[in-house]
């Protein structure tokens, strides 16, 4: 799995950056084009991508035969709404019920596209609780061409690996593998907290304990070099309201960004 999003599309925690970029501007890290060059050199047989005139380009890599289901990739799209999703729902038929899939061709990543568009366009939930009923261990990234959005979450249990970054330019780099991650964003790099969810123009939240706010951690690596921060609940702060959807146009427009 990789997302590659430019500035306009998402806007990552400022700690995600290094200390050591300076001017916007990381040596070691990487434009997006050479980003995804190299996802498509560590998987030469099995892997596509596709880009967009926005500033977005998402690529997936098939999984192995005989995979384990923690291991399934799929990618899908659905009227201008892209969804590349990695391991498993374990109540995947009650939520085909739940959103009206029955009858119908549907995995993970179609019942994710869907519960998407449901609050985007006419969902009075909170984008939390609807993310926090999906079972299993997962982690997706959904691109919505038509609005320009961006959204991604990992599951609490954390045993799908993800991380996030900043390419060379700025845009916000998510992917699974951590190679692909370190290669291209360089010390400006993190893993992706589990349990939560981050939205293009909400932020980062944790859909299983949303009234606490996230704290940065700073993240030291081997060689006592200061990377990009690592995102964790900060028990003590709270949101002074639930945030719940808003209009049609974006189905987690929150109240409180970070």
């Amino acid at each position: 799995m990789l997302a590659i999003f430019q500035n306009g599309l998402a806007h990552p925690p400022e700690e995600l950056n290094s200390p050591h970029a300076h001017g916007g501007i990381k040596k070691s890290a990487k434009q997006p084009q050479e980003i995804l060059r190299d996802f498509h050199v560590s998987h030469p047989t099995a892997s596509f991508s596709a880009s967009f005139s926005g500033g977005a380009a998402i690529a997936s890599a098939g999984a192995e035969p005989r995979c384990s289901p923690l291991q399934q990739r799929l990618f899908c799209g659905v009227d201008e709404v892209y969804c590349i999703f990695v391991g498993r729902l374990d109540n995947l038929s009650s939520l085909i019920r739940q959103y009206g899939l029955c009858g119908k061709s549907s995995n993970e990543a179609v019942l994710v596209i869907e519960a998407y568009r449901t609050l985007r366009d006419r969902g009075p939930y909170p984008a939390d609780q609807v993310v926090k009923d999906l079972i299993g261990s997962f982690a997706f990234v959904i691109f919505d061409n038509r609005v320009g959005s961006v959204f991604a979450a990992l599951s609490e249990d954390g045993k799908i690996p993800l991380y996030w970054g900043i390419a060379a330019e700025g845009s916000v780099v998510i992917s699974d593998d951590v190679d692909v991650i370190k290669g291209g964003c360089g010390k400006s790099f993190a893993p992706f907290p589990p349990g939560c969810m981050f939205h293009s123009e909400g932020g980062l939240k944790s859909f299983e304990r949303p009234m606490n706010k996230m704290k940065a951690m700073p993240r030291v690596d081997s060689e006592g070099a200061m990377c990009g921060a690592f995102f964790k609940v900060d028990s003590c702060a709270k949101i002074s309201s639930m945030p719940r959807v808003g209009s049609a146009a974006n189905w987690s427009s929150w109240e409180e960004k970070l």
